[in-house]
């Protein structure tokens, strides 16, 4: 992540304000010491972010805060829950030691502040609510997250509802979302925003639609750093074996 190196480096100047840029402030301050720690702010002597890091820097940020707030929302947070983030960290986005330390910070940066789980959603729906392969993947992340434990939590539900509701999926959106985890044969259909009763026709429609959604040089071309874009990847790896599931089960 090239906004990351900047980081590292110490002389980066990022104008991003609200709940992202408090957390991104208090997070990147920390990953310094005495002398270096006020380089993280701006400056006209900054290196400054192009649109492109922004971009990936609030969706990384964003992403980390938004699953502090999940990890919390029922009160503790426990160190089984810690190590299902880190397990994520490692497992799904495959972040180097750089990376995951960055994201830490900002993990922790994200539980120590009073914004709401809501006030992020806003902000990141405000910055990607052109692209919506973006919402659907982090509405992806906060499922996947919520529910490594082997339940979905009452609190947990109630917050990525919430989510859902800002990016501005509709009910039904947000039920296929949730059924592509059912540990049932009709999440092949789900995930493919399908059911067993539609035609041969509409779901080869809606099969070719997600392919160009979540084609991997799609998602590229997004700007998100690797590390998601290689997670993104994997949704497009579940897509197709979604589909061959499909194929095999209608004959196709």
């Amino acid at each position: 992540m090239s906004w990351l190196g900047k980081v590292v480096g110490g002389t980066i100047g990022f104008a991003m304000g609200g709940p992202v840029g408090a957390v991104a402030g208090a997070a990147f301050g920390h990953m310094f010491d005495g002398e270096n720690a006020g380089q993280v702010v701006a400056g006209k002597d900054s290196a400054r972010l192009s649109n492109g890091e922004t971009s990936q820097m609030t969706f990384f940020v964003a992403s980390f805060s938004m699953l502090a707030k999940l990890i919390r929302s029922d009160g503790t947070v426990t160190e089984p829950e810690i190590q299902t983030v880190r397990h994520f960290m490692v497992e799904d986005l495959h972040l180097n030691a750089q990376s995951r330390l960055a994201a830490e910070h900002i993990f922790r940066a994200a539980m120590d502040s009073n914004e709401s789980f809501e006030n992020f959603a806003v902000q990141f729906y405000q910055h990607f609510n052109d692209q919506p392969q973006l919402l659907e993947l982090m509405i992806d992340i906060l499922f996947r997250v919520a529910l490594s434990d082997g339940a979905l939590h009452g609190a947990e539900e109630q917050l990525i509802k919430s989510a859902a509701d800002i990016f501005n999926f509709s009910n039904d959106a947000y039920l296929k979302f949730k059924s592509s985890y059912a540990p049932d044969s009709d999440k092949y259909y789900t995930i493919l925003g399908c059911s067993n009763s539609d035609s041969d026709d509409k779901v080869k429609s809606q099969y070719r639609k997600l392919v160009r959604d979540f084609h991997p040089d799609t998602i590229a071309s997004k700007g998100l750093p690797d590390e998601f874009v290689t997670f993104a990847n994997d949704k497009f790896r579940e897509i197709q074996e979604a589909y061959e599931m499909v194929q095999k089960e209608r004959g196709l």
